[in-house]
């Protein structure tokens, strides 16, 4: 797992290279504000690959921060992450890795009809209950994330993984009310206590795409102090003193900036936003779709664009989500070596301060 002495040892190995800010604090240590995802690609060799290359360069280039799921290009992004890290001149303590569970996974690649296969390998065994599924594919049953939270380490080659999140659990809105959701969200929470209590996880999180940065009245809405308040009662029925949830992951980028400009979670001071309730309550905040999916790789806003530093448009993209209030680190899809250096050199200039980041909304 990655420790307090690895992460700061890899931050004093790399931080003269970057600008300001650039290593922020996470769990027991620190970690690069920009980190790498595993998202894209078709789940082939050519590109588990790429994947490697790139992964390995940015583990001796300053970036120490991984971020993959089980249904990942058919599991094959947390086996080439593992493959990364066994082959990159860095130490495990000194890299954070995040995974995922919630989507029922393939495995190498897609089937030809893949209901039947969720059917007989997940159904059929006995594993899923179809009263616990959600468009046929996501589940966040206990007993599930367990089986997926050990294939994850298998696939990765780990003893554990230093944050899981439970992966989009506004799925289950589809077929069930918030409240059942809630009530799904604080069991799976009761079992990810233990797990970290077993030491297989340093932490837990949410990855969301749409719940937390809509408003109120959203059909997939949740509400981070809710969320919140299962997790302290999973830590009380675990008989841990302190909960275990330490992140969230969020889309935010300069054309989806509604995590922090919609204020839709309940305070005793009023509604905040996402990044200012998480910020408030000690969560980190990791940014997914940074650059839109390579959407901003092309063309920012004028206004904005001439805000932030950077030589290239996917540079200052990357710099825009990194300067928000209370986000911990950008984490952009890179499979690339190439992209990947550019990307990294984004870490070499500021990010916006509090009040230039502010004053662009007004």
């Amino acid at each position: 797992m990655a420790t307090h002495q690895g992460t700061w040892s890899y931050r004093d190995r790399f931080g003269d290279s970057f600008g300001r800010t650039y290593f922020r604090r996470f769990g027991p240590g620190v970690v690069s504000s920009v980190g790498v995802g595993t998202y894209l690609g078709d789940p082939t060799a050519a590109v588990d690959d790429h994947y490697h290359d790139a992964l390995v360069t940015a583990f001796e280039s300053g970036v120490n921060i991984v971020d993959t799921a089980i249904n990942y290009r058919c599991q094959r992004s947390e086996r080439v992450v593992g493959r990364a890290l066994r082959d990159a001149d860095v130490e495990r303590s000194e890299v954070v890795v995040a995974t995922k569970g919630g989507f029922l996974p393939f495995d190498g690649s897609r089937p030809d009809n893949p209901g039947r296969y969720v059917q007989e390998r997940f159904v059929d065994t006995g594993l899923v209950d179809t009263d616990d599924l959600a468009h046929g594919s996501h589940c966040i049953a206990p007993d599930v994330l367990d089986e997926l939270l050990d294939r994850s380490l298998d696939n990765l080659d780990l003893d554990a993984v230093d944050c899981y999140y439970v992966h989009n659990p506004e799925t289950q809105l589809a077929v069930r009310s918030r409240e059942a959701v809630y009530d799904q969200l604080e069991a799976a929470f009761t079992r990810l206590e233990k797990r970290r209590t077993e030491g297989d996880i340093g932490g837990y999180g949410v990855a969301s795409w749409n719940a937390f940065r809509v408003p109120e009245d959203h059909e997939q809405y949740l509400s981070l102090p809710e969320v919140v308040a299962r997790a302290e009662a999973a830590a009380e029925a675990a008989g841990n003193e302190e909960s275990g949830l330490t992140a969230i992951q969020l889309p935010f980028n300069v054309v989806m900036a509604d995590a922090f400009t919609v204020r839709s979670h309940p305070t005793d001071d009023g509604p905040a936003s996402a990044l200012e309730y998480a910020h408030d309550q000690g969560l980190s905040v990791f940014t997914s779709a940074s650059i839109a999916q390579g959407e901003l790789a092309r063309e920012l806003p004028e206004a904005i664009a001439a805000e932030l530093a950077g030589d290239s448009t996917v540079q200052r993209a990357i710099n825009f989500a990194r300067s928000a209030p209370g986000v911990t680190c950008a984490l952009v899809g890179t499979s690339r070596q190439s992209h990947l250096a550019e990307n990294v050199a984004a870490g070499t200039f500021d990010p916006l301060g509090a009040q230039a980041f502010d004053a662009v909304f007004e």
